[in-house]
C-alpha cells in the first residue's frame, strides 16, 4: 500500500465509480456492537449473513470481522464469503470502510475520509477510523486521505460527474463545523472526481436520534443509472416523509446534472408503516439486493426496482432487524470496483 498524504484522487486521474459499474467483491462487516442491537444481535448476525449469502451469488464478498471470529463467519455465512479478522467497532462498512476509485487504466485505489461515528454518537470507534488503512493495505492499493468527516452512506455518485447529497447530513455541525459548504464541495470534487454536487434538503426526518445519521441520502434515494434517481416520496399525508419527500423531489426536478441532463426520477412510494427502506439496496453484478417486509406491501416496490434494473435479479432480504440497527442493505455492504 501507498499512503498517499499530499496528491489527491482528481489531480491523479481518479473518480468514484458508479454503484452499477462491475464489482471486483463487496465489503463488509460482522456485527460487533452489542449495545446497539440489544436483544436483536442475533438476528443481526443472521440478517447480516443472509444479505452476504446473496450478494455471493452475484460477486465475491469479503466480511471484515474481530479477531478469533473467522470460523462464526464461515459457518454462518458460507464457503463464497471470505472472513477478514481485523479489529473492528461496529458493523457499517459503508460509512466507516474505504472508498474506492479508479482510472483510465483501470486501477484501484481507496480513499479515507474522517469517521466519527455519526457526530460522535458511538465510542469507542478508533478502531473502525482505521478500517481504511487496514482494507487497503490487506488489498496492496494506494490510500488516500481526505481532510473532511464523511461516511459513504451520505452520497452516490452516477460515474459522470454528479454527486447527490443531503445538506441535513454533510452541513451538520457535528461533522465539519470548520468547512463552509464551498470547501466540502471542493474536498468532494477533489476525492472523489465530481464536478457537480446536488444537495437535497433532507433525509429521513427520524434519522436524528442516538442511533441516527442524520439523514444520510442513501435513507431515501438511489442512483440507479446516469441521469436517473429512484427517491422515496410517500404518497400519505400521514406519513412522518410527506413534506420532506416533495421538497426533495422538486429539488431534484429543479436539478441538472455534470452532463446538463434534467434527472429522471422515478418515485417510491412506501407504506406509512413500513420501516425498511426500499432504497436502500445494494446493486450487484447482476443482482441488486433489497430490505423487504415480507408481505404484499413489498409488491410495488419490488416491481419498480425490476424495471428499473433490467437485466438483474431482484432479490428480496429481511429488512426490519437492518431497520431496528438503523439501516439497510446498502449500509452494511461497500462495493470494490473491478480493476487492477
Amino acid at each position: 500500500m501507498t499512503d498517499d498524504l499530499h496528491g489527491t484522487p482528481a489531480l491523479e486521474g481518479f473518480s468514484m465509480p458508479a454503484e452499477w459499474s462491475p464489482h471486483a467483491g463487496c465489503l463488509m462487516a460482522w456485527p460487533t456492537r452489542r449495545e446497539l442491537w440489544k436483544d436483536h444481535f442475533d438476528a443481526a448476525r443472521t440478517d447480516y449473513a443472509v444479505v452476504a449469502r446473496a450478494i455471493s451469488d452475484f460477486e465475491p464478498v469479503v466480511m471484515v470481522c474481530s479477531p478469533g471470529r473467522a470460523q462464526e463467519v464461515r459457518d454462518a455465512c458460507g464457503s463464497a464469503v471470505e472472513p477478514l479478522e481485523l479489529p473492528i467497532n461496529d458493523s457499517w462498512s459503508r460509512d466507516s470502510g474505504p472508498i474506492f476509485v479508479t482510472d483510465d487504466l483501470g486501477t484501484v485505489a481507496a480513499v479515507k475520509f474522517g469517521f466519527n461515528a455519526w457526530g460522535e454518537r458511538w465510542h469507542p470507534y478508533d478502531d473502525d477510523a482505521l478500517l481504511p488503512d487496514r482494507v487497503a493495505d490487506h488489498l496492496g492499493v494506494r490510500l488516500f486521505r481526505a481532510p473532511i468527516v464523511l461516511e459513504g452512506g451520505a452520497f452516490f455518485v452516477d460515474g459522470e460527474g454528479t454527486l447527490l447529497t443531503t445538506e441535513q447530513c454533510l452541513l451538520n455541525p457535528n461533522r465539519n463545523p470548520g468547512f463552509t459548504r464551498e470547501e466540502i464541495e471542493q474536498v468532494l470534487r477533489d476525492y472523489l472526481g465530481v464536478t457537480t454536487i446536488v444537495w437535497l434538503p433532507f433525509g429521513h426526518s427520524l434519522d436524528v436520534g442516538p442511533e441516527g445519521t442524520d439523514g444520510h441520502v442513501d435513507g431515501i434515494a438511489q442512483y440507479v443509472a446516469p441521469g436517473h434517481v429512484v427517491l422515496e416520496v410517500p404518497s400519505h399525508p400521514e406519513a412522518t416523509e410527506y413534506d420532506r419527500g416533495r421538497q426533495n423531489l422538486a429539488r431534484l426536478q429543479a436539478t441538472r446534472d455534470a452532463r446538463g441532463r434534467s434527472l429522471q426520477v422515478s418515485v417510491l412510494d412506501p407504506a406509512p408503516s413500513v420501516a425498511e427502506c426500499y432504497a436502500n439496496h445494494y446493486i450487484a453484478n447482476g443482482g441488486v439486493v433489497v430490505p423487504v417486509v415480507g408481505d404484499s406491501r413489498d409488491e410495488p416496490a419490488l416491481t419498480l426496482l425490476a424495471d428499473l434494473y433490467p437485466g438483474r435479479a431482484i432479490v428480496g432480504v429481511p429488512g426490519a432487524t437492518l431497520a431496528y440497527g438503523g439501516g439497510g442493505p446498502h449500509c452494511i455492504t461497500q462495493q470494490i470496483p473491478a480493476g487492477g
